[in-house]
């Protein structure tokens, strides 16, 4: 893709780090010219300091506002949006869990199976499927250390697992001025270790009733 570039530059000796740097890249786009960047997937695309530096720098961020991936990123900020708008959640924990003894409690509440899971990040890094005690005591310092190695912070959280289920995505588009359309639905129900591996659309097995619903 670099060569067939009109123009390409160099963010540093290290690829990985140079897409981990905020700062270098959006004062690459001013020093550039650029007027809206796109942050692709990965990397910085799903870090709200990426767009809160590019709305500071006058430059369009091709993306969700920084608060809205701030609220996002964090799952039970996700929750507690999602609760807030009225939209039903899966049984599960509030607020991270303080100690092994409560998520025993809260499993023994909302019952076995449960999935613990790291409130950042994602990607299925930090999620351990748990069917009795024994195992969720097992699992939590495991997926506690998964957490923080992976995301820099070892909040984790606790939802009931739902054994049958299908794994179903709505695309939304907004042009920032207000105007939001749903670009369709699709099922993302293949996956091999939490990871999606085939994303469908439109998503087969599902009726028109409840397509349109979805819309």
């Amino acid at each position: 893709h670099v060569k067939k570039a009109t123009e390409a530059y160099n963010i540093g000796p290290d690829p990985v780090t140079g897409y981990l740097n905020a700062h270098r890249i959006v004062n690459l786009a001013a020093a550039t010219g650029c007027d809206a960047l796109h942050p692709g997937y990965g990397f910085l695309s799903e870090n709200p300091e990426l767009a809160s530096i590019c709305q500071r720098r006058g430059i369009k961020f091709i993306g969700p506002g920084a608060d809205v991936i701030r609220s996002m990123g964090n799952k039970i900020e996700a929750r507690r949006s999602m609760q807030a708008a009225g939209i039903p959640v899966v049984p599960g924990s509030d607020a991270n869990l303080a100690s092994v003894a409560e998520a025993v409690a809260l499993a023994a509440n909302i019952g076995y199976p449960v999935m613990l899971k790291s409130t950042a990040g994602g990607g299925g890094i930090g999620m351990q499927l748990c069917w009795s005690e024994p195992e969720l005591n097992e699992a939590y310092h495991s997926v506690e250390r998964l957490a923080r190695s992976n995301f820099s912070q070892g909040g984790i959280f606790l939802e009931k697992y739902v054994e049958i289920a299908r794994h179903i995505e709505v695309q939304i588009f907004g042009d920032g001025e207000g105007r939001v359309v749903a670009l369709g639905e699709r099922d993302c129900s293949v996956q091999r270790r939490n990871q999606k591996v085939i994303e469908e659309t439109p998503a087969p097995g599902i009726s028109e009733g409840v397509r349109r619903r979805l819309m």
